[in-house]
């Protein structure tokens, strides 16, 4: 496990576990929201993103958190590994909402001078909760598939059902 990509619902932990592989394994990571997300919220053109990812994943050993379909095919052809975060929705939606409320309210940034706002909470086309809840399924579906996928046969599938088996991978158990 040298070149891995780190998938899953928002809030099920991708960046823990993403910034916590790369320690254990002592390569770099990118979170791709970090470099999506330009100053107020515009996302950075598709070709200057896949410019960035096709950069960051030159390189011998990384890894790379997110969903992102622009890049996905660029991440993908080059990791050796995929961890699929796949926690129960309740699990993720407490995680989520307590890591949104947290943000929200000491006005911690996140990327680019962007913060979460409480508008977000209200404006259901704005919420990061409304947008887990009803991705939950589809991004089960899209993993479980891509999993068994035969193209994908140069990858290794991590399912990671449990918040234990997290700190299992991290820990190198």
């Amino acid at each position: 496990m040298r070149r891995v990509s780190v998938v899953g619902n928002s809030g099920s932990g991708k960046s823990i576990l993403a910034a916590g592989l790369a320690g254990r394994l002592g390569v770099p990571w990118l979170e791709l929201d970090s470099i999506f997300h330009m100053p107020g919220w515009r996302p950075r053109p598709r070709q200057e993103f896949r410019a960035e990812v096709e950069r960051f994943t030159a390189g011998d050993a990384w890894v790379v958190d997110g969903n992102y379909s622009a890049v996905r095919d660029l991440v993908w052809s080059r990791a050796d590994t995929v961890v699929w975060i796949d926690l129960p929705r309740h699990t993720v939606m407490r995680q989520l909402l307590s890591r949104t409320l947290r943000r929200m309210a000491t006005g911690a940034e996140l990327w680019n001078g962007n913060k979460e706002s409480f508008r977000f909470l209200l404006d259901k086309d704005e919420s990061i909760i409304h947008y887990a809840w009803t991705k939950h399924a589809a991004y089960r579906d899209r993993y479980r598939q891509a999993s068994t996928d035969p193209a994908n046969a140069h990858l290794t599938f991590v399912r990671i059902a449990f918040r234990t088996d997290a700190t299992r991978l991290i820990d190198g158990g």
